[in-house]
């Protein structure tokens, strides 16, 4: 099984780069997707969540209200490395599990985790292969003005919260640029997964 780690940064494309790699067969675990369940009503995160930012970041039904708990983190940094305290040990267990399936049903799988903060926390390795979606600043704040209708100094405190993808650079194995059209990107995939075919082959050897 080979281990590729996918990361980049907000908007920057990684969510699509996982799912043309997914469609071309290889195994994907979301982990933003694993932080949802773990901070499900009622689990052990949720109430330490809720601890320490108050009832106030829940909705009617009691589940954690993403955007009113983005406001609070993004707007100071002690706050934001407090909650990925509280969420990281328990995603990263979720997800040690979810390999652990995979190598035991899928020796020959090409597992790639989506791992926003993969550099960050200092998980690059436990990935055979960094795989970083690269694209400029400024297109990044774009993209996320349009997507999440933010105000541009909305999207630059989030931005600034973050690594910067030039600083990730450093860290990475392969750089997808995103910076173009689709098809673009698409035709990056496909060359990217031949590749990543070929390492798995050679892990197995």
């Amino acid at each position: 099984m080979l281990k590729v780690g996918l990361t980049g940064g907000i908007a920057s494309g990684k969510s699509t780069v996982a799912r043309m790699l997914e469609e071309k067969g290889a195994v994907l675990i979301d982990l933003d997707e694993l932080a949802h369940t773990v901070q499900e009503s009622g689990k052990p995160v949720w109430r330490e969540i809720v601890r320490h930012f108050g009832r106030e970041i829940l909705r009617p039904d009691q589940t954690i209200d993403r955007c009113k708990l983005g406001a609070v983190v993004f707007a100071e940094r002690a706050k934001l490395e407090l909650l990925n305290r509280l969420v990281h040990p328990a995603v990263l267990a979720e997800w040690r599990k979810r390999i652990e399936e995979i190598r035991k049903t899928r020796a020959d799988a090409v597992g790639v985790s989506d791992i926003p903060l993969l550099i960050e926390a200092g998980l690059t390795p436990m990935a055979d292969v960094i795989l970083l979606v690269y694209l400029s600043p400024e297109e990044q704040i774009r993209r996320l003005m349009a997507r999440n209708g933010y105000r541009r100094e909305e999207a630059e405190l989030r931005l600034a919260a973050q690594m910067p993808l030039g600083e990730k650079i450093a860290h990475a194995d392969i750089v997808i640029r995103n910076d173009g059209p689709l098809e673009e990107t698409r035709r990056e995939v496909c060359a990217l997964w031949k590749e990543l075919q070929e390492r798995e082959l050679r892990c197995r050897g």
